[in-house]
């Protein structure tokens, strides 16, 4: 049995198969018992390390690449996914929090790091640790709608301070703790940086856009260059003796604005947290010494207590500053609290640096494993609690026009400044220039579909567009191209027929493209769609989980709203429609005026869903109820009947699933949600998605549209 671990462990091919099973398994597993799917893998590492079966070795040298690739792409998408655009409209204040948030724990690391015998280097890298933060907390805020909150968005931009003097700092103590240390080498190394730093932000930042502008649709060398940009950058910041996830991290904000929210930045994402960084939370695990974090945990335990509650005290503290300069709420100040403690992306990669340099010991890293775990649990779970009781900024949580008269067509139209901005008399409210686009592939959803977006064109006096896409061959005489055509005809056939069923017009349209996505976008796109209606294909297939499925580009790549369905019998038929909302938000008031719009063709009920965890007031749900209901008067003014429930419990895709037994049909809105580790946080949409037994509407948004 030994010798058969001693063999499956010098085995590359067998420990890659194992690290892909634990990837696939262990991360969902632990995201059910309400804990991070990084957890997960820690726990993976630990059982199968030398501590444990000896599967993997942490040693070998194919764990090694795996887990530097993984820690290059933890720091690039780090970098990636700050909001530059946010940092700029509050960088003042993004600065001077960052640097509260960021000496406040650096100097209370230190002196832990003093009172328990450390020596001055690794006491400030100590502190360093403690001073940068992980977003684990922003899906959160997303999912609340605060982000566009000043509060959220200044320590949103504080996080690219935070990182940058963190990884600086650990530059730094490196290089003295190498006794490469002096004065003028200092001088040196800090010029070196910066000349590094300007040609990675500035030289990347325009050659992306160049390269990305000659290369247009090909996002397969654009993928090669974005990989070959992390790499070189984190290569070169070897060769001046600076830490390579420095390198990552500025490649990361480099190319932020050159990716920005296209399917490149997506597959590179995509790639990196399935399966690379996973791998390096993996070699964590196998990393920790079980009798030693045990020894820690218990002999050493003042250590670790000081460095918790350091940390905790520090980032309260800086955070009581900002409130006080920026008088912000408690629970505004509580909030930002909550996003700056969760401690991993930089944290871990620096202490890995550290402990393998020899400059922290193995008990210290074993502590900063006990806070990652305590600061990425108890992290969001506040986040989620503070979150909630702040606001949106007002500026941004309606139309800029407060009239409550504006027509439900002019909310989908794609002009909406120019739609709100004419006088009421000239206001479009039933104009042929609404137009729906239903692409049509299967035979067995098609005519649900395009009753559908029938029905809607009919209340909007307004145009169906069926949409087939034929996929391009080499030559446009290919005898197969022809019988895709052929068939094509006879689906837009079928669909003009159900149109003059409703009395709709329709204008058909084959179009010819290699991209089935593109085809459908561009064509939405040319034609000025107002609304995209898709039928439901099945996420969970091989290829749509390995590459992305066509509803998941679709949503990312229109310009208009989209409706994805799966009707389970025919719309005229649906006359009972649950919206569940989770926060007062544009997204979700926006939401409620789609379902409004089917509805009011069909003189269907609307009821409105809240379900609240169970540590909620009556007095919370209470203010809820009585908020959402203003809203709906407000900004909706239904002319059909609009109910509002609401049902306290904690499993809310259950409470959903249960509610939905009564209605014909759900309407859901569409969010997809990351850490910034890129590892897949619980989504309630999805799990009730696969279990709802009544016709399912999916409705997102352009990017454009989620203010």
């Amino acid at each position: 049995m030994e010798s058969l671990l001693t063999q499956a462990s010098n085995n590359p091919l067998v420990a890659f198969t194992i690290l892909l099973l634990v990837i696939l398994i262990l991360p969902p597993l632990f995201e059910r018992l309400r804990l991070p799917g990084l957890v997960g893998l820690l726990f993976a590492g630990i059982v199968l390390g030398s501590n444990g079966l000896g599967l993997l070795d942490g040693k070998s040298e194919s764990m090694k690449l795996l887990a530097d690739i993984g820690k290059i792409y933890l720091m690039f998408v780090a970098g990636l996914e700050i909001d530059l655009d946010e940092f700029r409209k509050k960088k003042d204040r993004s600065l001077g929090f960052g640097i509260a948030t960021f000496l406040i724990p650096l100097v209370f690391g230190t002196v832990a790091g003093q009172l328990f015998g450390m020596g001055l280097n690794a006491s400030v890298l100590m502190g360093s640790l403690l001073a940068s933060h992980t977003l684990l907390g922003y899906p959160i805020v997303n999912r609340l709608g605060v982000v566009k909150n000043e509060a959220v968005t200044v320590t949103i931009g504080a996080t690219i301070f935070t990182d940058i003097a963190a990884l600086l700092v650990l530059a730094i103590c490196l290089a003295i703790h190498g006794g490469e240390f002096s004065v003028s080498n200092l001088i040196i190394q800090l010029v070196m940086l910066g000349v590094y730093s300007a040609i990675v932000l500035f030289g990347v930042d325009r050659a992306g856009k160049e390269y990305f502008r000659r290369t247009g649709d090909e996002e397969s060398n654009q993928f090669m260059f974005i990989l070959l940009v992390v790499f070189l950058a984190s290569v070169t910041a070897q060769i001046i003796n600076v830490d390579k996830i420095v390198g990552a991290f500025l490649a990361g904000l480099a190319v932020n604005d050159v990716v920005g929210r296209s399917p490149v930045e997506e597959k590179v994402v995509f790639i990196g947290s399935t399966l690379f960084i996973p791998c390096f939370f993996v070699d964590m695990g196998l990393l920790l010494d079980i009798p030693g974090f045990i020894k820690t945990i218990t002999t050493e335990l003042p250590l670790t207590m000081v460095v918790l509650g350091s940390l905790f005290a520090s980032k309260f503290l800086a955070v009581a500053i900002a409130k006080l300069l920026y008088r912000y709420s408690w629970n505004e100040a509580m909030t930002m609290w909550s996003l700056s403690l969760p401690q991993v992306a930089a944290t871990l990669a620096a202490a890995l640096a550290g402990v393998r340099a020899g400059l922290i010991s193995s008990s210290v890293f074993n502590v900063v494993i006990v806070l990652m775990l305590v600061t990425s649990i108890a992290g969001p779970i506040l986040t989620s609690r503070f979150g909630r009781k702040i606001s949106p900024d007002s500026k941004d949580t309606f139309f800029p026009d407060s009239d409550s008269n504006v027509p439900l067509s002019g909310f989908l139209y794609d002009d909406i400044a120019a739609e709100l901005n004419k006088p009421k008399a000239q206001r479009i409210t039933n104009s042929p220039l609404f137009r729906v686009v239903v692409p049509v592939a299967n035979p067995r959803t098609e005519r649900f579909l395009v009753e559908m977006s029938a029905l809607i064109a009919q209340h909007e006096s307004g145009l169906v567009v069926p949409l087939s896409i034929a996929k391009a061959h080499v030559h446009m005489d290919d005898p197969n191209l022809k019988k895709i055509i052929k068939r094509s005809r006879r689906r837009l056939k079928t669909a003009l027929k159900v149109a003059e069923e409703f009395g709709v017009k329709a204008k058909p349209i084959i179009r010819i493209d290699d991209d089935v996505v593109h085809g459908i976008s561009r064509t939405a796109r040319e034609q000025n769609a107002s609304l995209l209606v898709m039928g439901w294909s099945d996420p969970n297939k091989l290829r749509s989980r390995l590459f992305g499925n066509i509803i998941d580009n679709i949503f990312w790549s229109s310009h208009c709203p989209v409706a994805v369905m799966r009707l389970l019998e025919e719309p005229i038929n649906i006359h009972q429609i649950l919206v569940p909302i989770k926060n007062i938000t544009p997204q979700s008031i926006r939401t409620i005026r789609f379902a409004q719009l089917f509805a009011e063709t069909n003189q269907a009920n609307i009821t409105l869903l809240h379900i609240s965890d169970r540590s909620s007031t009556k007095e919370e749900i209470h203010n809820f109820e009585k908020e959402l209901s203003i809203a709906v008067e407000n900004q909706i003014q239904p002319q059909i009947t609009i109910d509002i429930k609401v049902l306290r419990q904690d499993d809310i895709a259950g409470g959903i699933i249960t509610q939905a037994n009564d209605h014909d049909m759900v309407v859901l809105r569409f969010t997809r949600r990351r850490t910034a580790g890129g590892l897949a946080v619980s989504d309630v949409t999805h799990q009730a998605i696969n279990n709802l037994n009544c016709s399912v509407v999916l409705y997102g948004e352009p990017t454009s549209f989620n203010i």
